[in-house]
């Protein structure tokens, strides 16, 4: 409970801090491919999923911006056991806080820590799906890396992004276990110049 209303109030204390900047708000949506990571060196293959959100983007100084975004994100991993598969289906409401580094031609650095809420978690081998919600912290961290280009004129842009995931998302299991991924995608901001 805390940890929501430390969120709150950093929200509503960005918002007041932000008013006199220039400010852009946009969409975007693309292709992830995740994975999770074992430190009991037993590998999972990776999972194809999408991305689907909003963003804003809130110019500090010339050069340098802040991107908030909230995404639902569906990530996971799948694995063999044999010649059966079984698949790990993901759900997250993502949080990604990055700053942005903007180059005069369009291209943009960006980096920062995300948070994620888990929203839905199901195993399926065959046609057996099994909720596994209760098996998994409700809450994860991580950080994410990227590579971004805007066309100025139009608004419309690319992203591709690294997130590598911090924390353990297993709640009772002795194994760690991070969600790593990467995410291309792309997005328009409305009324960008």
């Amino acid at each position: 409970m805390k940890f929501y209303v430390t969120v709150a109030i950093a929200a509503i204390l960005m918002t007041g801090t932000v008013r006199a900047q220039h400010v852009n708000v946009g969409i975007k949506a693309g292709l992830n491919v995740y994975n999770i990571n074992n430190d009991n060196n037993v590998e999972y293959d990776p999972k194809a999923g999408f991305h689907l959100g909003l963003l804003g983007h809130i110019h500090l100084a010339k050069q340098v911006a802040l991107q908030p975004e909230i995404t639902y994100s569906a990530q996971g991993a799948k694995f063999k056991n044999g010649n059966v598969e079984t698949k790990i289906d993901l759900g997250y409401i993502n949080v990604p806080i990055l700053v942005q580094y903007m180059f005069d031609n369009g291209f943009r650095l960006q980096a920062g820590p995300q948070v994620g809420f888990l929203v839905n978690a199901k195993s399926q081998t065959g046609n057996t799906k099994v909720d596994i919600k209760n098996s998994l912290k409700s809450v994860d961290f991580g950080l994410g890396f990227g590579v971004g280009y805007v066309k100025p004129s139009t608004g419309f842009g690319v992203d591709l992004r690294y997130n590598i995931g911090v924390a353990n998302i297993n709640e009772n299991s002795t194994v760690k276990s991070t969600n790593r991924g990467v995410q291309l995608g792309v997005f328009y901001l409305f009324g960008h110049k």
